[in-house]
């Protein structure tokens, strides 16, 4: 399926095709989503089919407005309201409890739903134009590298999306926060661009912290596997001082070796390519996954990450390297 331009026609057609239970790929802040009515059961198993993503795993519903929160959960707390107030329309999901009309395939089975209002002028629009809940993960094949570009869902998911609506490329590129107030505290359960700190100032709570899914017992929301956000081919991260005896090691071993460069300070001569990226977190994460993308295309033997700083601000890109790296050569 060829992505079209997101102008008004495009996007009132995408609207009737969501009626019609079909999918609809589109951009939000964040990455694409693959997107179908999240009221219709035999639509969302569309999404699971095309993403061959296993039924157990939750999906996110994008709504239109904090309004739209009573359409779909119960017992909605008042912290639920004020981070919806203070971040929405933007990269934070929150996980309610549902409420019983909602279907139990766009929740994995679960009795909460994940709820967010995206901040992009033409998710908004269609949403608008739908009229109701638009429930969409990433446009993508299953624990694959996000898309954050029209042109990677076509890549990605060809003709098993009816629609790709082409509005740019994404601004955060990583996927949103996530927290959890369906219980008594609130859970950080994915970190995203909206840091823990910046939560934990409007609640005036600490969070309690689950990084994985082995910390629970089922899988809460979405990204939470140990290995997701991956290329196909093997991948690891290094730090900076390493990186010279690393790339020797390898290039000696006749490997083709793709570089993800921060510090900008390597030799090229032993890598098929460098890629050198931006020096500021958010301008790293906007362009992570379609750099880790143009790697992946090259018939690799080997992906190197170099390590970027642990500060707050690059919580969440660490999080998603460490996800998409080969963990038993993480050095």
């Amino acid at each position: 399926m060829k992505p079209i331009l997101a102008n008004k026609a495009a996007i009132e057609h995408a609207a009737l095709l969501l009626r019609q239970g079909h999918l609809v790929a589109f951009p939000t802040e964040t990455v694409y989503g693959l997107g179908a009515d999240a009221s219709n059961p035999e639509a969302i198993r569309k999404i699971f089919q095309a993403k061959g993503r296993p039924a157990n795993h939750p999906l996110i519903v994008h709504i239109s407005g904090i309004d739209s929160l009573n359409d779909w959960a119960i017992n909605i707390p008042d912290a639920a309201k004020k981070l919806a107030t203070h971040f929405w329309p933007g990269p934070l999901a929150l996980i309610l409890n549902k409420k019983t009309n909602v279907p139990l395939e766009v929740t994995g089975g679960q009795e909460t739903v994940g709820l967010r209002m995206p901040d992009h002028h033409v998710a908004l629009s269609l949403l608008k134009a739908f009229g109701g809940g638009i429930a969409a993960p990433s446009a993508n094949r299953f624990c694959r590298i996000s898309p954050t570009q029209a042109a990677h869902v076509e890549e990605e998911l060809g003709d098993a999306v009816d629609l790709i609506l082409d509005g740019g490329s994404c601004q955060v590129g990583v996927e949103s926060t996530i927290i959890d107030l369906s219980g008594k505290q609130p859970k950080l359960l994915r970190l995203g661009h909206i840091t823990q700190k910046d939560i934990e100032a409007v609640l005036q709570t600490e969070l309690i912290i689950v990084s994985s899914q082995a910390e629970q017992t089922e899988l809460r929301a979405p990204g939470m596997m140990a290995v997701h956000y991956a290329p196909t081919t093997c991948s690891i991260i290094c730090p900076t001082d390493h990186l010279p005896a690393k790339i020797d090691e390898l290039f000696f071993h006749n490997k083709k070796i793709g570089l993800l460069s921060h510090s900008k300070k390597q030799p090229e001569n032993k890598l098929i390519r460098m890629i050198s990226m931006p020096l500021q977190a958010p301008a790293y994460a906007q362009v992570l996954y379609s750099s880790l993308r143009e790697l992946d295309s090259l018939n690799l033997d080997i992906i190197i990450i170099e390590k970027p700083p642990t500060l707050e601000a690059w919580q969440a890109i660490n999080d998603r390297l460490k996800k998409a790296t080969s963990t038993d050569l993480v050095m």
